[in-house]
Formats: structure tokens, C-alpha cells, sequence
């Protein structure tokens, strides 16, 4: 055979071989760009970042879930009790520009939003407006298709995504609790854990102003979530603030900050209750929860109960924040974190 021969079979067989992966990529479609999910595939979902846009504009749902790992063990199942067929599209560290992108991938689907559940961690809307709390992929959020290249010919979509799944005898995958987190068994809680991987700061003086960090969460309120809230305006918007534990603000306790955290939830909600399609849900100063450490994880994540009593008091509307009820529950907070009795807690720290 004559060398232009043997390159015109070899090319054949290259461009047989990369249409093969391409179809096999688009077929299973394991971050869903083109189309939802296979029946009984068992998919790996576990990437935040690349499996979110793909699912929010492609899925079929009629409410979603927003926010950080705090609210990753949330199950989709609960919120049918109430009518709703949610979808989880949490990213772990959330920022307010996530909260956005992600709400940028919902609005280029066909779904008619009824409820947004957002969870905020206050001391993460204090960032950059326009800052991420990862890189983005663009070609996973661009919808534009000649740039899929980077999706069809990776290795690791083809190799951790399709083919070890497709040969792991795994069923279909539930997606009710996709990125449920490792926090959710029972052996990764409890006090002498948490103790055991919490260094107690050293006391330091504040020496900066409140409004440095009030002023950035307005600029992150007013760019990045009344966007959102103004343009779903026949959506109904549930945001709330989770429990972290005590030891998570005695950080702020020892740095001089308590005050600080205290105006932003006042700020925050200020804002938040100005729209008439949202409510605001506060956790926080929950003393019975964030004072028990056995049902952390760590200093801020809880276990799944508390998730599931969250999600209750959604419907029932206990820890509802208004603004007649908004200064007694902020004293509250105040008042459980600056009485709690640290000296005796890190004392059992072994």
C-alpha cells in the first residue's frame, strides 16, 4: 500500500474515532448541554461548576435551590410535599457573582420559576462584585457550540463521567440529593470532631470601619440579586440565613467583628424586605442548634436534620424574619454569642 494510501486509511480511522467520542459525549451528555438526563443512566453528578449550567437550562423544574455547601443537603423530595419540583444548583463557597451566573443559565431555559430558595452566607456577599469563588468555564455557559471542543475531546469527561459510571453497576442516578455532601453520615459529627479541628484565635482589636464591609454587600446586593428579584417578579424568593455554630462566630468574637456581622444581617435584610416577592428566613440565633456541637461537622456545617427542619419551617413560617421581628431576633444572636461560655467549651479540646 502506498504511503498516500496509508494516511488517506489513517486519517479515515482518526475521523472515525473522533466522531465516535463526540457521539458518545453528546449521547450520555454527562454535564446535560444538550438535553436532561438519560433514563437509568447512572450519572456522576459532583462538579458544581461544570454541571450546574448545563442542568439549570436543560432540566425540567418549576423551583431551585441556590447557595453554598450549607445548603448541598437539602433534599429535592422534601419540597414536593408543597407542589414544587425543585432542582439543586448549589456551588460550594458561593458568591453573589455565582448567584447571578447561575441565575443567567436558568433564564435561558423554558421553565416558569415559582420559587427560589437562596441560602447567604453574609461574609461571603463582602467580596469583589464581579468575583467568582472559582474560575469559570465559559464553554460550559456560553451556549455556543463551536467551542464544545474542550467538552467533547476530554479525558476526563469521557473516562470519570461515562465510562467508569456506565460500568459501575450503579442504578439510575437520584437526583433529589445530587451533591449531598460526605456531612451527611453520622460518623462525621460531633463535638470532640469539631473541637479536635478548630484552632481558637488569638484576641485582636478592630480597627476598621463597619461601613467598609456594609457598603461592599449593598454594591453585591444592588449588582448581583436585584437583577434577579426585580426581573422574576412573579417568582417567590425564600432566602435565608443557616446556623453556623458558635465556634464559627467566636471568630468574629476574638477578631472584634461580632458588630460588624450583626449590621450586615440588618443591612441584608433592610434590603431584601423591600421587595414584596421575597421572604427572609433566619437561622442563626437557633441557640438550641448552633450551641450543640454534636450536630456539626465542623465549626459551620450541620447535619441533615437541621436542613430538613429548614426546610419546614419554609412552609410553616417559624424564623420568619420581618421588619417588626428584625431587632429582637439580631439581639438575640447578639446576646447567645457574646454569653456562651467559650473558656468552657475549648476546655474539653483535647
Amino acid at each position: 500500500m502506498t504511503n498516500k494510501k496509508w494516511i488517506g486509511v489513517f486519517g479515515g480511522i482518526l475521523v472515525v474515532g473522533l466522531a465516535a467520542v463526540i457521539g458518545i459525549v453528546a449521547y450520555v451528555d454527562p454535564f446535560f448541554q444538550y438535553y436532561e438526563p438519560l433514563d437509568q443512566f447512572p450519572y456522576l453528578i459532583d462538579n458544581q461548576i461544570n454541571q450546574n449550567p448545563g442542568m439549570a437550562r436543560n432540566m425540567e423544574y418549576d423551583s431551585i435551590l441556590l447557595g453554598s455547601s450549607m445548603t448541598v443537603n437539602f433534599e429535592a423530595d422534601w419540597f414536593k410535599e408543597s407542589g414544587l419540583n425543585l432542582l439543586k444548583l448549589p456551588f460550594n463557597g458561593a458568591y453573589p457573582k455565582d448567584i447571578s451566573n447561575i441565575m443567567e443559565q436558568v433564564d435561558c431555559s423554558d421553565n416558569e420559576l415559582k420559587e427560589v430558595y437562596l441560602g447567604i452566607d453574609i461574609a461571603s456577599y463582602t467580596v469583589g462584585t464581579e468575583e467568582t469563588k472559582y474560575p469559570i468555564p465559559e464553554y460550559l455557559y456560553d451556549q455556543n457550540p463551536l467551542n464544545d471542543i474542550s467538552y467533547w475531546f476530554n479525558k476526563e469527561v469521557l473516562l470519570d463521567y461515562i465510562l467508569k459510571p456506565m460500568f459501575s453497576g450503579d442504578g439510575a442516578t437520584d437526583l433529589s440529593s445530587v451533591y449531598n455532601s460526605q456531612w451527611w453520615m453520622v460518623n462525621f459529627y460531633g463535638k470532640e470532631t469539631v473541637l479536635a479541628n478548630y484552632t481558637p484565635p488569638e484576641k485582636t482589636e478592630f480597627t476598621g470601619e463597619v461601613s467598609d464591609y456594609t457598603d461592599k454587600l449593598l454594591a453585591n446586593l444592588e449588582t448581583n440579586l436585584r437583577p434577579v428579584i426585580e426581573s422574576h417578579e412573579n417568582t417567590q424568593f425564600t432566602i435565608f440565613f443557616p446556623p453556623p455554630s458558635v465556634l464559627f462566630w467566636y471568630d468574629y468574637v476574638q477578631s472584634g467583628q461580632l458588630e460588624v456581622v450583626i449590621e450586615e444581617f440588618r443591612v441584608c435584610s433592610e434590603w431584601l424586605l423591600q421587595f414584596d416577592n421575597v421572604r427572609v428566613f433566619y437561622f442563626a440565633n437557633m441557640e438550641e442548634v448552633i450551641t450543640d456541637l454534636d450536630l456539626y461537622a465542623d465549626v459551620s456545617h450541620h447535619n441533615q436534620d437541621i436542613n430538613r427542619y429548614m426546610a419546614e419551617c419554609f412552609v410553616s413560617g417559624e424564623h420568619e424574619l420581618t421588619e417588626e421581628n428584625m431587632e429582637s431576633e439580631l439581639q438575640k444572636f447578639r446576646g447567645i454569642i457574646e454569653e456562651f461560655d467559650y473558656e468552657a467549651l475549648l476546655a474539653e479540646k483535647k
